[in-house]
């Protein structure tokens, strides 16, 4: 498995409070990058601007890819644009709603 996979598949452990589903079937997580140092770079977004779990959510991505061997820094890019939607949802996330 590639390392960009094994940090995706990482971030299956990290879960919306609110929702109690994990952000990459919420359709939250927009891409994942890592440089020759494995820096990781995780670009997503939340639900909402205003969401309150803000700091819950990429604190929880930033400890989880953390754990990961070898992980340099890790940085969370949120972004707002493309605006999440419920159409971004896995089907599994769709059937847990």
């Amino acid at each position: 498995m590639s390392y960009g996979k094994l940090v995706e598949q990482s971030l299956y452990d990290v879960v919306d409070p609110e929702l109690g589903i994990n952000i990459v079937d919420l359709g939250l997580v927009y891409g994942v990058c890592s440089d020759e140092n494995n820096n990781v770079i995780i670009t997503m977004t939340l639900t909402t601007p205003g969401c309150p779990m803000h700091d819950s959510i990429t604190n929880g991505v930033k400890h989880r890819v953390s754990q990961l061997e070898e992980v340099g820094e890790v940085e969370v890019n949120l972004v707002w644009e493309p605006e999440w939607s419920p159409s971004k949802m896995s089907d599994r996330a769709k059937e847990l709603l």
